[in-house]
């Protein structure tokens, strides 16, 4: 009988479930595959059933496009008034968030969900608003075409030609309460178009000889039938979950390999799909190599941009280091129970009549049990072809030093060449000087070039200067030219090895420092006094791990006190501690999710927020001093999250000793 007793932590997510959907408002999506099927028509004609049944529905906004039949049922409702943000002379409005939280209705329209809201607003998408709104209780109602949903993006590009740039992560039209799908026969919806009923003449001209094509509006049109079908599936699999008092478990576990290649992200979207449709766990992979550090700031964006993607798709991003990227790929696939893995279509090449293996050759070589999905792409460029266009040669910031270095190693190997020469030792010594001075070259530089430019240098200074007739860079001995590439063999062979070692040697000591800085943190935290203690350790360990200015506000009685920080000499300390920055961190605070530079939320802010939360208490927040573009890395990311969470874990008991001590006090 013991086996069928319930189990207490699956009864306490159970109900930690309930009582946040209860507190939660209910988020309804009004749904369509095109515009001007009557989305926001079905809304408002909603609004007034509410209305009529006294519910407090009010209008947060509405884009009336100026259509007279939207226009017309828009009155007689109560409405928020937009808030106008001047951007580059232009005003726009926008959602008044503040307002809306602070008049507080039961229901609120907010249309256009996959909105990009104008600089200056707190939020960078709408979707984020509306997740403040049912955080607060509020239900909202929405409106979204297919085509902004960003899983189908590829798709619904390949069909329309047109790449939609407003999207929304699947995740948000998936937690909605309710999806209605307001339909229209496509021969109707052409005929609204032509009668001026959705645009203008000359647009609406436009619109039908593009994207209002018949066979464009019948091929969306049954996309969106199956993603209102894929819903339903979603809320009858949450309920399940619910009722049977456990979660959806599986085992499948796919992986995407994460690159700056344009096309990298529709291979992210179609994973994030697969894992959907399988129920099963979702990484994300970087593999970063040696010459990361030479990646152009262009790539280096794509892939920031590709990372943000895979997170908003809720993959978990994982980075591993090493020059051979299959079999990175492959250990680690191993080592974590990846049982697909997404790529894009290899492109086969041939050398001298043959062809040598492709990436996906040696991916499946290293981990045969492993089913590897190829996705064809219109773009050429593939993973394997992103890193090595990442890894283009780009001369380094220090270039004036590095050459100093790369020439002073040069003349040193021909002045003891010289000597060499003189005293009559063999040519080999002194070719293996120059290799032994393009090894060094790569030690003492940063950036490959300079080890290759000592390569080239080294053959044909030995050449000018050792090889007769000498002072020429003639050869006249047969055997010099075989010479002369073994040598260039040797000494780009020494140079790339140099550099990998170097890289490596790096690479470790920086794993090896966050990880330490992580196992310290729990041991710190344990060994603190008192709750200020605590604090000032915590502030200590971020600062130690991202080296950036950390700030700490706690919470007291349901506000943010103080902010804390460690005593710094930068004079620029008080641009983080204005009411600007405080406003973020309260805001993180109210609402329990990251803010701040680097992130959709408030980004103009100069530190990132994060909170220190248990369940959904939060105890601290802490900033991040952002400087510039820097970012976290993936790996810098999830140690700092580790931290946050043991800092929770640390504060939480804290509390409880504090809450016993007082309890004790006052029975005494």
């Amino acid at each position: 009988m013991e086996n069928d007793r319930p189990d207490p932590d699956a009864l306490l997510r159970q109900l930690s479930q309930e009582e946040r959907q209860n507190s939660k408002g209910k988020f309804k999506i009004f749904f369509g595959y095109s515009a001007g099927v009557g989305k926001t028509y079905a809304m408002l004609e909603e609004a007034h059933a509410l209305k009529k049944k006294g519910v407090d529905v009010v209008i947060g906004y509405v884009e009336p496009h100026q259509r007279p039949a939207t226009q017309a049922l828009m009155k007689g409702l109560p409405k928020i008034p937009a808030i106008p943000v001047t951007y580059k002379s232009i005003t726009l409005n926008e959602l008044d968030i503040d307002s809306a939280l602070k008049r507080r209705p039961s229901v609120i329209l907010v249309d256009e969900l996959a909105h990009t809201n104008a600089k200056g607003c707190r939020n960078d998408k709408r979707y984020q608003d509306i997740e403040e709104l049912l955080r607060a209780g509020i239900d909202v109602y929405t409106t979204v075409n297919v085509q902004h949903i960003e899983g189908l993006h590829d798709v619904v590009e390949s069909i329309t030609g047109i790449a939609v740039r407003e999207r929304l992560p699947d995740s948000v039209f998936d937690s909605a309460d309710k999806v209605s799908l307001v339909d229209i026969e496509p021969e109707d919806l052409i005929a609204r178009l032509s009668a001026g009923k959705i645009y203008k003449e000359m647009q609406a001209k436009r619109a039908l000889e593009n994207f209002f094509t018949k066979e464009n509006l019948i091929a969306l049109r049954e996309i969106s039938l199956r993603r209102t079908a894929d819903h339903v599936n979603i809320i009858v699999e949450r309920n399940k979950s619910i009722a049977k008092n456990r979660s959806y478990v599986t085992d499948e576990h796919i992986m995407i390999c994460l690159s700056s290649s344009p096309a990298n992200a529709r291979l992210i979207r179609t994973a994030a799909k697969l894992a959907e449709a399988l129920r099963g766990r979702f990484t994300a992979l970087f593999v970063e190599t040696s010459d990361f550090d030479e990646m152009s700031e262009k790539n280096r964006f794509r892939l920031r941009e590709n990372i943000r993607l895979a997170e908003q798709l809720g993959a978990k991003i994982v980075t591993v280091y090493g020059d051979d990227v299959p079999y990175q790929i492959a250990e680690y696939a191993k080592m974590s129970g990846v049982s697909k893995v997404v790529l894009g279509h290899p492109v086969r090449r041939l050398f001298l009549g043959f062809s040598p293996p492709t990436f996906v050759d040696k991916l499946t070589a290293y981990a045969p049990g492993l089913d590897v999905y190829i996705i064809p792409n219109k773009m050429t460029t593939t993973f394997e072809d992103s890193q090595k266009q990442s890894l283009k040669v780009h001369l380094p910031k220090s270039a004036l030093p590095d050459t100093l270095r790369t020439i002073i190693c040069l003349a040193a190997a021909s002045l003891i060449g010289g000597v060499f020469f003189r005293i009559g030792f063999a040519e080999a010594n002194i070719i293996t000087v120059y290799i032994l001075a393009s090894f060094i070259t790569a030690m003492i530089t940063h950036g490959k070039i300079y080890g290759i430019i000592s390569s080239f240098f080294s053959v044909l200074l030995f050449n000018y200067f050792f090889a007769e007739p000498y002072f020429t860079l003639k050869i006249y001995d047969s055997l010099h030219p075989a010479t002369s590439v073994i040598m260039l063999i040797a000494a780009l062979t020494a140079t790339v090895l140099t550099r990998r070692l170097k890289e490596h040697a790096r690479q470790s000591t920086l794993r090896a420092y966050r990880t330490e800085v992580l196992l310290e943190t729990s041991q710190k935290l344990r060994q603190a006094k008192n709750k200020e203690g605590i604090l000032f350790e915590i502030i200590s360990q971020i600062e130690k791990l991202t080296d950036s200015i950390c700030f700490l506000y706690p919470a007291k009685g349901g506000v943010l006190g103080d902010v804390m920080v460690k005593e710094v000499r930068d004079k620029k300390i008080n641009e983080y501690l204005t009411a600007k920055e405080f406003a973020v961190a309260n805001w993180v605070f109210i609402n329990n999710k990251h803010a701040g530079a680097t992130t959709n939320t408030l980004s103009g802010a100069k530190c990132l927020y994060m909170s220190i939360h248990s369940n959904y208490n939060v105890f601290a927040v802490v900033g991040i001093a952002m400087n510039g573009d820097k970012s976290l890395d993936p790996f810098e990311k999830g140690l700092l999250i580790s931290i946050l969470d043991e800092s929770a874990m640390v504060l939480e008991k804290e509390n409880a000793l504090e809450a016993q001590r007082q309890s004790g006090t006052r029975k005494s």
